[in-house]
């Protein structure tokens, strides 16, 4: 299988060209395997993770914190994972424990927004010098901002989603009261 090679602080490492991850959840898969459980068994967390970073490309392209091309180019990335979520789950695989609250789970959708980007612009995994996870796809932003806020986005959703299906639960269940209520009980 061919082979892709990326740098960070600590040194190079080879991934998997078809990994859209990058050496920092590499690193996490290496250094946090803490219980079976994997973010990518929480699409609806995924879900929110990348909307949060959508809204703050498009907030970064508006404020020119980076360039409107690069803002477009994250923006694109974000909406072609939401659209294809099941495609993508399997490249967040670290463990839902992790050490820091939340920083790999953070540069892991940062790295797959990235390559899916370079990879959608006629690029290579990991052209860091073209679109950057860090530099750009998570310019202005705090791990303990964006995780609390994608989390709470989830939550938001899934209550949601509850809430409907109670709702239709209920309307089932005094269907049913209905069509019993002359039955002796």
């Amino acid at each position: 299988m061919a082979k892709r090679t990326e740098a960070d602080l600590l040194g190079k490492m080879e991934l998997e060209e078809d990994l859209y991850y990058g050496i920092h959840t590499m690193r996490a898969l290496d250094n946090f395997q803490i219980s079976n459980n994997k973010v990518s068994e929480y699409p609806v967390f995924i879900h929110a993770l990348i909307l949060t970073k959508k809204a703050c490309a498009i907030t970064n392209g508006d404020i020119e914190a980076i360039t409107r091309d690069k803002a477009m180019m994250i923006i694109k990335a974000c909406d072609h994972i939401l659209d294809h979520l099941d495609e993508f789950v399997e490249h967040f695989p670290t463990d839902v424990f992790q050490g820091g609250a939340g920083t790999s789970v953070n540069m892991n959708a940062n790295e797959v927004i990235c390559n899916v980007a370079l990879e959608m612009h006629g690029f290579k995994k990991g052209d860091y010098h073209v679109l950057h996870p860090n530099d750009h796809v998570n310019k202005c932003q705090s791990t303990n901002d964006a995780y609390p806020t994608a989390f709470r986005i989830a939550i938001h959703d899934s209550m949601n989603h509850l809430i409907s299906v109670i709702t239709h639960l209920t309307a089932v269940l005094d269907r049913k009261a209905q069509a019993f209520a002359n039955v002796l009980k």
